[in-house]
Formats: C-alpha cells, sequence, structure tokens
C-alpha cells in the first residue's frame, strides 16, 4: 500500500481542494498530503536491522526484512492519536520558520519533545528512536512543501492530518491492523479486514483496493492538469490479458508470500513507458508521463483481473 497511500491522500485533498479553491491549489496541496501519507511507514527504518543480518539469498533477505520490520511497524506511527499532534508539529514549525517566530518554533519543539517522552515510556529507546525519525520525516516534509508549494500553517495542518490520518486504514487488509490508539493500549480493530476465506483472493482483493486507491489519485491528477484520459491509455494496455498465464507459472500468493505475484504483475505496467514506432513517419515516440502511467496503470489493472478470473477457473 506504500504507493496506494500517497495517491488516496492526493485524491482527497486535492479533488477537494480544487473544489474548493482551483485546480493550482489542488496540485499543490494534494502533493503536500501524498507526501505526508508517507510519513507514517518511515517505521520501516527499523527493518534495516534485518537487512544487516540477512542470510539465505534474495528470498531471505527479503524475510528478514519483514520479520524486523514487525517490531515497531504500525504502532506508534500509525496512531491517530498521535497524527494531530504530529500534524500541529509539522504547521507550528512551518509558521515558526515562515515568520522567523521563535514561540512557534519552541512549540514545535515542545510537541517534538513531548511525542518522544511518551513513545520512550510506552515502547523503550526503540520507541523512542521510530517516534524521532518520524518527527524529522514530518518536518522534512513540511520544510518541502514551503520551498516548492508554499502554503500558510492552517493549511499545511490541514493536509498532513488528511495524509496522516488517512494511511492507517489503508493498512486494514494486510497484516496486523494498525494501533489505531497509540499510546493507550485499548485496540480500536483487533483483527484484520478479511476480504475472502481464500488466502489469495484475500490478497488480490488487498491488490484491488490498492489499484483503487492509485486510480482515484491519478484520476484526479489528469483532470487537475487537465488532460484527456482517453486520449492518455495507449491499446497495448490490453497485453495484461496475458498474465492470466501466471496463474499456471508461479505459486497461488499469499500475504505471507506474495512477492513473485507482486513483482511479475507489476512489471506488466512497464508497458506503459516503452516508447512507439510510427510506421508511417518512421519515427519513435516516447511516451509522456500521464500516458505512461496511465497506461502501465490500465495493464496492470488488466493482468490483476485475468489473473484473478484464471485462478478462480481452475
Amino acid at each position: 500500500m506504500f504507493v496506494g497511500h500517497a495517491m488516496l491522500a492526493f485524491a482527497l485533498v486535492g479533488g477537494g481542494a480544487a473544489l474548493l479553491r482551483d485546480r493550482e491549489a489542488g496540485l499543490k496541496l494534494g502533493l503536500v498530503a501524498a507526501a505526508f501519507a508517507t510519513v507514517p511507514d518511515v517505521d520501516m527504518v527499523y527493518a534495516l536491522v534485518g537487512l544487516a543480518s540477512a542470510t539465505g539469498g534474495v528470498m531471505g533477505t527479503v524475510s528478514s526484512f519483514w520479520a524486523a520490520s514487525t517490531a515497531v511497524h504500525r504502532t506508534i506511527t500509525h496512531s491517530l492519536v498521535v497524527a494531530p499532534v504530529a500534524a500541529a508539529l509539522a504547521a507550528a514549525w512551518l509558521h515558526g520558520r515562515q515568520t522567523d517566530a521563535r514561540g512557534w518554533l519552541a512549540v514545535a519543539a515542545l510537541l517534538g519533545a513531548g511525542l518522544g517522552v511518551v513513545a520512550t515510556v510506552v515502547s523503550g529507546a526503540l520507541g523512542g528512536v521510530v517516534m524521532a525519525v518520524f518527527i524529522v520525516a514530518a518536518v522534512a516534509v513540511a520544510e518541502g512543501a514551503d520551498r516548492y508549494a508554499p502554503a500558510d500553517s492552517r493549511a499545511t495542518f490541514a493536509v498532513a492530518l488528511v495524509g496522516l490520518v488517512s494511511h492507517p486504514f489503508g493498512d486494514l487488509a494486510t497484516g496486523e491492523p494498525p494501533a489505531f490508539l497509540y499510546p493507550f493500549s485499548a485496540p480500536l480493530v483487533t483483527e484484520r479486514v478479511a476480504l475472502s476465506a481464500d488466502p489469495t483472493l484475500h490478497l488480490l482483493g488487498a491488490f484491488g483496493v490498492e489499484l483503487v486507491a492509485i486510480w482515484a489519485g491519478l484520476l484526479v491528477a489528469v483532470y487537475l492538469l487537465e488532460r484527456s484520459v482517453r486520449a492518455a491509455i495507449d491499446l497495448r494496455a490490453v497485453v495484461g490479458v496475458g498474465y492470466a498465464l501466471a496463474a499456471l507459472a508461479i505459486p497461488a500468493p499469499t500475504l505471507e508470500f506474495s512477492y513473485p505475484f507482486v513483482l511479475s504483475v507489476l512489471a506488466v505496467g512497464m508497458v506503459g513507458a516503452v516508447p512507439r514506432f510510427r510506421l508511417l513517419d518512421a519515427r519513435i515516440e516516447r511516451p509522456g508521463a500521464v500516458g505512461a502511467a496511465l497506461t502501465g496503470l490500465a495493464a496492470v489493472t488488466v493482468a490483476g483481473i485475468a489473473y484473478a478470473a484464471a485462478y478462480v477457473s481452475l
């Protein structure tokens, strides 16, 4: 869901801002929201420990990475309690930097210190380190937003909040449910949302949810850029139908063993970036970024549907 988190936040904020203000504001604020939506996954930094101790080739490295990540993943940084505080911290920091007001910078520092202390008390030194990385990432996004898509502190707080709060909901169908109420021990959701009793169909359903989020973000982006969806998608996307044969070639994927499916089905999307040769004038035409993205996503979508149909029929 790494890409899906960002695209969902972009769709929500970009589309909303375009309706309330204009397309330019929607594009800028949507990009900032997308960046904030990726921040919670900085807790994966601890998984680098798994890479350092990995053995057994590629699959061993992947297994070690994910095993290490479970120590803190989807807890500290995925909290609906922490999110508004982190958003306020980013906004206070930005306001202090924009107005050269030390008082607001002090507020940001106090909020950061408070989050760090709470994380350390509840989750130990590892929790404190992860929270520190989370805070640094949030401030870095605010700084980047001020440089490339300037906004006032209120807008920054709003889009940061949408990005941070929307993130954990995208994880409900994959792995353990996030600790929505951290640092409080009371769970908001105790079990993963089951899309199917069949583990492979569940994975395909989760993959479909991811695609819907990405489609939402891309369609909003196309609207904001005033481009045509029909003109951007190339017919080459139909090659995704051939991915149905993968149902015979790779093991049935599950959440625990999804890499062969995910990597191979995403590779189908590369068709969107392949240059086209025009026979009439003997020239090579390279697709634009929008056309490549939409054609690639269409190909992956067709591939996913074809694979699901083949799996069900076998």
